[in-house]
C-alpha cells in the first residue's frame, strides 16, 4: 500500500564507483551479496510478524469501513459506532445494507483490467517520438540481486491518456455508458478489486514456490503470512514483458485514480446540477500527481517499489483496493458534501497544492541530475556543495560515493517528502473541515513517510558509518527545517 508518488529511497548519492578494477557477470553474484542491501527481510522479528498479522486483518476492514460511513452514514466515521454502542444498529444490519457484487460490476472490472493488460502488453510506446523531454519506450531498470537487468515497455502515459480520450469521446459524444458509472457501482466494483487483489497476490506467491522467473530473486523467511504479505518473488514476469509490480503499481489503479475523480465530478453535477470548486480543486491536484507519475514512469524504475520489494499482498492487493480506494476518498467525501469554498481559500489550497507540487519534483530533479552527472552540474546556481563517502558492500567491493547537501537536500534530508506532504494536505484542505474522513489521507501519508525516513536513515547509517554522521551534522533535519 504504497503512497504511489513512488518515492526515491536512500542517500541523495551520485553513482558509486567500485575500487575493485574486476566485473562480475550478473550471474556470478553470490547469495552473500543479497542479504545485506536487497530486498526485504530473510527472517521475521515478532515486531514485523505482528505489524504483518495487523494489516493481513484489518486493512481490508478499513476499507470498507470507510467506504460504507460514505454510503450508509454520510460519511461519518463515528456515527456507526455510535449506533453500534447504542444498540441503534447490529453489524449484521449494516452489512446487510451493504450492496454485493453484481454481475453488471464484474462485467465492468474484467473489461477495464482487460483493457488496461492490452495497452500495456500489445501497444509500444509512441509518446516519446513527439513529446520532447518525455523518456518512454524500451528502458532498463535497476540491477535485481542476482544481478539481472530487466528491460521495460514504459507506456504508462500513453495508456493514460488513450484511456481519458476514450473516457471523454463517451462522456460527449458516443454516450455508451454514463460517466457517474463508476460512482455508481463503487461499492460492488469494491468486491472485484478485492478478488483481483488477493488471486494475484496468491498467484505470485504460487509462483514463486514454484516457477518463479528467476529463483535467485526469490526470498524465504519460512514464515508463511510474511512471505504472502511482503512476497518471494522480486520481479515475477509472465513472458518477456508483463512485469507484475509494474503493471499494478501503475496500472490499473493510477491510471483509474483520475477516471474516479471524473465520475465522482459527474455525479456531484448529476445532484445538484453544478460541479463545485472544491470539486475541480481535487481533480485538478490529483491530475497533476498522476500525470506526473507517468511522466516520470522511466524515473519510477529506481524508486524502493521496483528497487527494494518484494511482490506479495502488501503490493497486489494495496494497488488493486487500498489505492483507488482510499485515496479517492476526497472526491468520494464532496459527492455527499458539496463544499464550495471562498475565492481566497481555494486559492490558497491551490497554492499550497502546487508549491508542495514543485518542492517534489524539483527535489527529485535535483537528485536525478545529481546521480546522472556524478556531481558535475549546477543546483540553485552554484556548483553543488557534496560529502565523499565509501561504504563496503555485502560482497566485500569498496565503493565511493557522493552525498548532496546542496539545493532542496541541503534544506532537509527528505524535502521531496515534505513537498510531497504539502500537496497530500492540499486535496484534504479542499473538503473544508466538516468531517475526519478526508483528512485521512494526510495522516496515512503523514505516519507513512515518516516510517520511510526513519527506516531509510537505518539503512544509510549502516552502510555509510560515520560518513552518514558527517551528512546528518550538515543537514540536521528529515522533513521540517527547525523542527523535525
Amino acid at each position: 500500500m504504497k503512497p504511489l508518488g513512488k518515492r526515491l529511497e536512500g542517500p541523495m548519492a551520485a553513482k558509486s564507483q567500485s575500487n575493485d578494477p574486476k566485473t562480475k557477470s550478473p550471474g556470478s553474484v553470490s547469495k552473500a551479496a543479497t542479504h545485506g542491501q536487497w530486498g526485504r527481510a530473510w527472517e521475521v522479528d515478532w515486531f514485523s510478524l505482528a505489524s504483518v498479522t495487523f494489516l493481513l486483518l484489518f486493512a481490508p476492514l478499513i476499507v470498507y469501513y470507510f467506504i460504507m460511513a460514505c454510503d450508509q452514514y454520510s460519511c461519518s466515521l463515528t456515527a456507526p459506532l455510535v449506533d453500534i454502542a447504542t444498540g441503534q444498529a447490529r453489524l449484521s444490519d449494516i452489512w446487510a445494507k451493504t450492496p454485493p457484487v453484481t454481475t453488471k460490476a464484474a462485467q465492468i472490472y474484467v473489461a477495464w483490467v482487460t483493457f488496461q493488460v492490452l495497452l500495456y502488453v500489445l501497444l509500444p510506446d509512441f509518446c516519446h517520438k513527439f513529446l520532447p523531454g518525455y523518456v518512454g519506450g524500451v528502458q532498463e531498470g535497476a540491477m535485481t540481486p542476482a544481478g539481472i537487468v530487466n528491460k521495460y515497455e514504459i507506456n504508462g502515459l500513453q495508456a493514460w491518456l488513450i484511456t481519458h480520450l476514450l473516457w471523454f469521446a463517451n462522456s460527449y459524444l458516443l454516450a455508451c455508458f454514463s460517466p457517474t458509472i463508476i460512482f455508481d457501482n463503487w461499492i460492488p466494483l469494491l468486491w472485484c478489486a478485492n478478488i483481483l487483489g488477493y488471486a494475484v497476490s496468491t498467484f505470485a506467491m504460487i509462483k514463486g514456490y514454484f516457477f518463479p522467473t528467476d529463483a535467485r530473486d526469490c526470498k524465504f523467511t519460512g514464515n508463511f503470512l510474511y512471505n504472502y504479505m511482503m512476497g518471494v518473488e522480486f520481479n515475477p514476469r509472465i513472458g518477456e514483458w508483463f512485469d507484475f509490480k509494474l503493471f499494478f503499481n501503475g496500472r490499473p489503479g493510477i491510471v483509474a485514480w483520475t477516471l474516479i475523480n471524473l465520475s465522482f465530478a459527474a455525479k456531484q453535477q448529476e445532484l445538484y446540477g453544478h460541479v463545485t470548486n472544491s470539486m475541480v480543486l481535487v481533480n485538478i491536484l490529483q491530475a497533476i500527481y498522476v500525470l506526473d507519475f507517468f511522466w516520470n514512469e522511466t524515473w519510477y524504475l529506481k524508486t524502493i517499489d521496483i528497487c527494494h520489494d518484494h511482490f506479495g499482498w502488501y503490493l497486489g492487493w494495496g494497488d488493486c483496493v487500498w489505492l483507488p480506494y482510499l485515496y479517492t476518498l476526497q472526491g468520494l467525501y464532496l459527492v455527499y458534501h458539496p463544499v464550495q469554498l471562498p475565492t481566497r481559500y481555494s486559492l490558497g489550497v491551490l497554492l499550497l497544492g502546487l508549491l508542495g507540487y514543485y518542492i517534489f519534483r524539483m527535489a527529485n530533479h535535483q537528485k536525478d541530475l545529481f546521480r546522472r552527472t556524478d556531481g558535475r552540474c549546477v543546483i540553485w546556481g552554484r556548483k553543488p556543495r557534496v560529502i565523499e563517502c565509501s561504504f563496503t558492500s555485502a560482497n566485500e567491493q569498496k565503493h565511493r560515493s557522493k552525498l548532496l547537501v546542496s539545493g532542496f537536500w541541503g534544506v532537509a534530508r527528505h524535502f521531496n517528502y515534505t513537498g510531497d506532504l504539502m500537496g497530500s494536505l492540499a486535496y484534504c484542505l479542499a473538503c473544508g473541515g466538516g468531517h475526519l474522513l478526508p483528512y485521512f489521507y494526510i495522516i496515512y501519508m503523514a505516519i507513512l513517510l515518516t516510517h520511510r525516513c526513519l527506516r531509510d536513515e537505518h539503512r544509510c547509517a549502516n552502510k555509510y558509518g560515520r560518513d552518514w554522521e558527517r551528512y546528518t551534522a550538515a543537514v540536521p533535519y528529515r522533513l521540517l527545517p527547525g523542527i523535525f
